[in-house]
C-alpha cells in the first residue's frame, strides 16, 4: 500500500514581541496564523476497522493539534522568558492575560520548531510528522519538513 499525506489547516491568533529586535516586530504585535500540518502514513486496510481508508482519521488530528497548539496559543502573548519581557509578562499575567512563556525567541522559525516537537510527541507510531507552515501573515512563513531534520 501506497503512503499517503493529508494535511490539515488550524488558525489562531496571537501576540509576541521580539526582544532585542531592530525593528517593529520589538514592539508587542499580534498575527492571524495558519498552521498546516502534514502528516504521512498508509491508510488502514483492515476492513472491520471504523478508521478503514484512513492514514489518521481528522478529527484524531484535529484533537492533538488543538490541544497542543491552538486551544495553548490562541489569544495567549508569547515572551522569551530570558529577557526583560518578564518583566511585561508578569504585569500582563497579574491583570489576568493568557500569557506564553518560552525558553526561545517567539519568531515563526523558532514556534515552528517547537509546534513539531509537540506534535511528534503525540503522534500515533505508523503516522509520521511530514511537515508543518507556520503562516504569520498572507506573505511570509516558515516551514519545518521531518528530511530536513533527520
Amino acid at each position: 500500500m501506497s503512503k499517503i499525506r493529508i494535511t490539515k489547516q488550524f488558525s489562531f491568533e496571537t501576540g509576541h514581541a521580539l526582544y532585542g529586535y531592530d525593528g517593529k516586530c520589538k514592539n508587542v504585535h499580534g498575527h492571524s496564523y495558519k498552521l498546516s500540518v502534514t502528516v504521512i502514513g498508509k491508510p488502514i486496510t483492515d476492513s472491520s476497522n471504523v478508521k478503514f481508508g484512513m492514514v489518521i482519521d481528522f478529527s484524531d488530528l484535529k484533537k492533538i493539534v488543538k490541544e497542543e497548539i491552538v486551544d495553548l496559543f490562541d489569544h495567549a502573548t508569547v515572551f522569551n522568558q530570558n529577557t526583560p519581557h518578564i518583566e511585561l509578562a508578569n504585569e500582563l499575567k497579574n491583570r489576568g492575560h493568557h500569557v506564553i512563556l518560552v525558553e526561545y525567541q517567539p519568531t515563526s522559525e523558532n514556534m515552528v520548531i517547537d509546534f513539531a516537537q509537540k506534535i511528534n510527541s503525540r503522534l500515533p507510531q505508523d503516522i509520521t510528522l511530514h511537515s508543518l507552515k507556520l503562516q504569520e501573515t498572507d506573505t511570509s512563513f516558515a516551514e519545518w519538513y521531518a528530511y530536513d531534520n533527520e
